[in-house]
């Protein structure tokens, strides 16, 4: 009998993984990470709610499970670079980071220590013959977020839930009583969650107000600070007057300044070209170059067409026939395939 260790969060998504891999006949072991260390208003653990609903439901389920700490790790290799981004004016997406990191790092190497031969994870992904592919549910895909595993691993990684639709997957937890059937989906950060990110960040960064300046150098205001806002950004910025909404479209960090037009569709807000670094290929070389595939510079994006036109010193140029809007400096580029994650890479 296989053995499977799940990493559970305490949703809904990873505790059908582990009803499902039971029904299959492995040998499943349910294991809680704790990454972060927070207290809520009453005082309580934050990990410690989470872990209530793992232990409920693999009781329920039957299997045995056991919890991991760690906020070490979680600090070192994901939070500690999340805030070097911000700080430099950049916006980073921890959740990548985190995949890379922890879940398929971490867990992965503490699922081998007790004897698995599988880690699984409630993502929305497919695996064949060693690709990483889309979920089946478009709306729910989360291969974007995987781009900079290492592909060696995928041979011993399950995603139970992959070929579901999400209101399946909600289905089976109800039939099967589990306490997670109707816990909402986990937002924000990385096993920090949704919060006002202005807040959480002065925390770590002082403010360090500076101008808001149209691109022809006019001053219409002031900024908190250039790592609180991000490329597209309407809400926050409190500039009334005349006129369309004002939009964030670059940032001048070594001035302080944040640059902003009005139009929701600024020229300014567009490109046909972007560079990106650190890059992945899950599961082959690079590719030989030019080569024509599809893309998204964020996730939910519809796949575009893109040509990579070359990678010097590790660096790829890409390019696009249709201008893409909002491309953001530390978010990713993920190239596709089809159906096919073939990897990714930060944008710089």
């Amino acid at each position: 009998m296989k053995t499977v260790v799940v990493g559970m969060s305490g949703g809904v998504d990873s505790s059908v993984s582990a009803l499902l891999l039971k029904q299959q006949g492995y040998r499943v072991i349910g294991l809680f990470m704790k990454n972060w260390e927070e207290e809520d208003g009453q005082g309580v653990c934050k990990a410690s709610r989470e872990y209530e609903d793992v232990v409920a439901c693999c009781e329920k389920i039957g299997i045995p499970y056991y919890s991991v700490n760690f906020v070490k790790e979680y600090w070192d290799g994901v939070f500690t670079h999340f805030l070097e981004e911000c700080r430099k004016g950049r916006t980073p997406n921890p959740d990548i980071l985190c995949n890379r990191e922890i879940k398929f790092k971490a867990l992965f190497e503490k699922a081998l220590e007790l004897g698995a031969d599988y880690l699984a994870t409630g993502h929305y992904c497919q695996t064949k013959d060693g690709l990483l592919l889309k979920g089946a549910d478009p709306g729910k895909d989360q291969s974007y977020f995987l781009h900079a595993i290492q592909g060696s691993v995928l041979n011993q990684v399950l995603f139970p839930i992959g070929h579901l639709p999400k209101k399946e997957v909600r289905a089976l937890a109800h039939a099967h009583n589990l306490s997670t059937a109707e816990k909402k989906d986990s937002t924000g950060i990385c096993f920090i969650g949704k919060r006002d990110f202005k807040e959480f960040l002065s925390q770590y960064l002082p403010y360090t107000p500076g101008n808001f300046e149209t691109p022809d150098g006019k001053i219409v205001g002031q900024h908190d600070g250039v790592a609180y806002y991000t490329i597209g950004q309407r809400k926050g910025l409190a500039i009334g007057g005349p006129g369309d909404a004002w939009f964030v479209v670059g940032k001048d960090t070594t001035r302080n300044v944040v640059i902003i037009a009005q139009g929701e569709n600024h020229p300014a807000l567009y490109t046909s070209s972007l560079t990106a670094c650190e890059l992945t290929w899950i599961s082959s070389p690079p590719p030989k170059l030019p080569f024509h595939c599809k893309a998204k510079t964020r996730y939910r994006q519809p796949d575009q067409p893109c040509v990579i036109e070359s990678i010097e010193n590790g660096i790829a140029t890409v390019t696009f026939p249709d201008p893409q809007r909002a491309v953001t400096p530390q978010q990713s580029v993920v190239f596709y395939d089809g159906d096919i994650c073939l990897g990714g890479g930060f944008i710089i």
